[in-house]
């Protein structure tokens, strides 16, 4: 397979975060926000939600840059997971104090899928599932943590980048996917698909 760096690479992604961790492999990019329905379905699975939505917002943004000839389409979704139930973003104070006691003294799964589409290949996608271990934490430290602000558009209230990581007593797994795009799994993606991270690699 030969490799180049001529390939447009699209984000399917508002994340400040995602986009850190992208530019983090040293990779030009787009970010193309994508609006959807976000509820699960009937009987859906945790990992096949995740999955899906990945999927769905890589589609998307695909669909939106028809015209971008060579583009390549990284969708990304995160789920913190405990005991089968999914715990998404919390909106108000009360609704993260249920989810970090939920979470507090317990070890829960970060789940996040990774797709990319291509013009000339089938999409490609992945779920990377990573444990966190947290410790037992108090109900004022949760408030605390509340008004830092930070938990508010975080899947389960938490950041594992931030200050939320005081809380963390051990991952076993990608921490990137923990933050929202495993890297390990998007480099090996983009290489499947013709997209060089070293500007010397050759045939």
């Amino acid at each position: 397979m030969s490799f180049q760096k001529s390939p447009v690479i699209i984000l399917a992604s508002a994340s400040p975060r995602r986009a850190e961790l992208l530019r983090q492999l040293g990779i030009d990019f787009q970010q193309c926000p994508v609006d959807l329905d976000e509820s699960v379905q009937p009987g859906e699975s945790p990992q096949d939600y995740v999955k899906r939505l990945a999927l769905e917002k890589a589609r998307a943004a695909s669909n939106l840059h028809a015209q971008v000839p060579s583009r390549l389409v990284l969708g990304s979704d995160t789920s913190v997971v405990l005991d089968g139930r999914i715990f998404g973003k919390p909106t108000h104070e009360e609704q993260a104090m249920e989810m970090l006691q939920a979470l507090s003294g317990r070890v829960h799964q970060v789940m996040t899928g990774v797709a990319l589409v291509a013009e000339t290949q089938e999409p490609l996608v992945e779920v990377v599932i990573t444990r966190v271990r947290f410790r037992a934490i108090e109900l004022a430290e949760m408030r605390a943590y509340w008004r830092t602000g930070e938990p508010r558009d975080k899947a389960g209230g938490y950041a594992i980048q931030g200050k939320g990581a005081v809380f963390i007593q051990q991952i076993e797994g990608s921490y990137s996917g923990v933050m929202g795009l495993p890297l390990f799994e998007t480099a090996a993606m983009l290489r499947r698909s013709g997209y060089s991270l070293w500007p010397t690699e050759e045939e």
